[in-house]
C-alpha cells in the first residue's frame, strides 16, 4: 500500500480515508514500540494529502463522540445532561463520580498517540483542511477533547505528562491555525475560562515521578487565540 506512505495528493476517497484510518488505529498503541511521541509523529507524517487530512478529521471526530458517549454513559443515572460545548461544570460537580476513561475509549484510539497525530496533521496544513472539509465540526471537537483533557488534569487527577502536554499544545495551535484559515468564530466557554487564568501547572516526565517543566495553559491560549 504505498499511498500509506507517500500520501493520496489531491485525490479523495472513502475508502482509502478508511483503510488510513485502520492502519493508524492498528499500526499504534501503547502496547507497541516506541514512545507516545514517536508514534504520534509516525501517524501525522501518514495523514498526509486530501485523504489523509480528511483521515485524521475522522480519527479526531470518532474520539470526541466516543467520549462523549462515555460520560453520557457515566451520568445517565445522576439526571445529568452532557453539553459537548462545556463540561467543566459537569465535572466540578460529579468530579469524584465520574471515571477520566480516555486512555481506554472503544475504538482503539490513544489521545497522546493517534489523536495527537491527527492533530498536528491537521496542523500541518490547515489552509487545505478548510477545503477538503467543513472545520466548523472539526474545531469544536478539537475543543471538546481540549476541555476533556484539561478537566482530567483539575478534576480526576490525571497527571499532566509531556505527552499530554503535548496533545493540548498541538491542539491549541491547531485551533489558531484553522481558525485563521476560515473564520475567526466566537470561542468556546471553556477556553474563555481558562484564559483568565494564570496557573502553571507542573509537567511530568511520562516514565518517572520528575517535573521536568512547567505549561500553563491560560497564558499560552491567550497568546495563541487572542492574536
Amino acid at each position: 500500500m504505498r499511498w500509506f506512505r507517500r500520501g493520496s495528493g489531491s485525490q479523495k476517497d472513502p475508502g482509502q480515508q478508511q483503510a488510513l484510518v485502520d492502519d493508524v488505529r492498528g499500526r499504534y498503541g501503547p502496547h507497541l514500540p516506541g514512545t507516545f511521541l514517536q508514534q504520534a509523529d509516525a501517524a501525522a507524517a501518514q495523514l498526509s494529502g486530501d485523504d489523509g487530512l480528511l483521515a485524521a478529521a475522522q480519527i479526531v471526530r470518532e474520539f470526541a463522540d466516543a467520549a462523549h458517549a462515555d460520560v453520557a454513559g457515566q451520568v445517565a443515572g445522576y439526571g445529568y445532561a452532557v453539553d459537548r460545548r462545556n463540561y467543566r461544570p459537569l465535572w466540578r460537580e460529579l468530579g469524584s463520580r465520574l471515571r477520566w476513561n480516555l486512555w481506554a475509549l472503544p475504538g482503539g484510539l490513544h489521545p497522546y498517540i493517534q489523536v495527537s497525530g491527527a492533530v498536528a496533521a491537521i496542523g500541518a496544513d490547515p489552509k487545505r483542511v478548510t477545503k477538503v472539509t467543513d472545520p466548523g465540526p472539526l474545531m469544536a471537537h478539537l475543543f471538546e477533547i481540549l476541555d476533556l483533557t484539561i478537566a482530567g488534569w483539575e478534576f480526576a487527577r490525571v497527571r499532566p505528562d509531556t505527552d499530554a502536554a503535548t496533545l493540548v499544545h498541538r491542539i491549541i495551535g491547531t485551533t489558531r491555525d484553522l481558525r485563521a484559515a476560515w473564520d475567526e468564530p466566537p470561542l468556546p466557554q471553556p477556553v474563555r475560562e481558562l484564559m483568565r487564568r494564570n496557573n502553571t501547572i507542573n509537567i511530568y516526565d511520562p516514565a518517572s515521578p520528575a517535573v521536568v517543566g512547567g505549561f500553563n495553559p491560560g497564558k499560552e491560549m491567550r497568546e495563541a487565540l487572542l492574536a
